[in-house]
């Protein structure tokens, strides 16, 4: 017992010196509280009909010829004819836009031989037309100058931000009813929204045409093409606290 009170006595007379010296040994307390939240995650949705205001034309054309020379200058003098005659009827030049442009040979397989006949080359250009009724008579200019390709026409509206406001302010009025009455019939009470999210949209409509040059169709029938309408539709996602 002696020899045991005896170690306690000098364990701390170090430990007083130590602290006296060397300063308070440091003692680290850490708390973790954890806490749970109940959630309830509802969806609504909003939708909107728009009127188009532009419409996207593409039209091309295919030229063939003996030596890549003479295929390009076809091909660049129909061209720039369509690119005038459309700029004639008030499109802008930064909305004539090239979206190809190629040049290929053309083989001949007699005889198991492969043989170079000649050249085939097709561009394409697509046509913002701003001025929507203009839109028919755009088409009608492009296969008069030469067009022998009409990939087709889609509408849309350039600026979807006051449509895609007015849908999102419907989703999330939907959600939120749902969301009341969710609660009222399953008897709890709705904290605050603590997560959100949307998706949706709309995309152009497109309207697939023939090719009018080739059916020889272009002098005696002009276009007629209604933009008629779209719909954008927003879904939105709300997530509350349950209390």
């Amino acid at each position: 017992m002696k020899d045991i009170a005896g170690a306690v006595v000098v364990f701390f007379i170090c430990l007083f010196a130590f602290t006296k010296f060397v300063g308070p040994i440091p003692i680290s307390v850490s708390s973790v509280v954890t806490q749970k939240t109940d959630t309830f995650s509802v969806s609504g949705e909003g939708k909107v009909t728009m009127v188009p205001d532009i419409a996207l034309v593409n039209v091309g054309v295919t030229a063939q010829g003996p030596n890549v020379t003479q295929v390009q200058q076809q091909l660049n003098k129909k061209m720039n004819a369509i690119s005038d005659a459309v700029k004639r009827l008030g499109v802008d030049g930064k909305d004539v836009k090239t979206t190809n442009y190629n040049i290929s040979p053309t083989y001949d397989y007699t005889d198991g031989t492969q043989r170079v006949t000649g050249y085939q080359a097709n561009s394409n250009l697509t046509i913002k037309v701003r001025k929507i009724d203009n839109a028919n008579g755009v088409i009608d200019a492009a296969t008069a100058n030469g067009a022998n390709q009409i990939g087709g026409i889609s509408f849309d509206v350039d600026d979807k931000t006051k449509a895609e406001n007015q849908a999102r302010e419907q989703a999330v009025a939907d959600a939120k009813s749902k969301a009341e009455i969710a609660a009222r019939a399953a008897g709890f009470r709705l904290g605050r929204v603590i997560n959100y999210s949307e998706g949706g949209g709309s995309s152009p409509r497109p309207v697939p045409m023939m090719d009018k040059a080739i059916n020889g169709m272009a002098a005696n029938a002009p276009t007629q093409v209604e933009p008629g309408s779209s719909e954008l539709t927003l879904t939105v996602n709300l997530s509350y606290e349950i209390n």
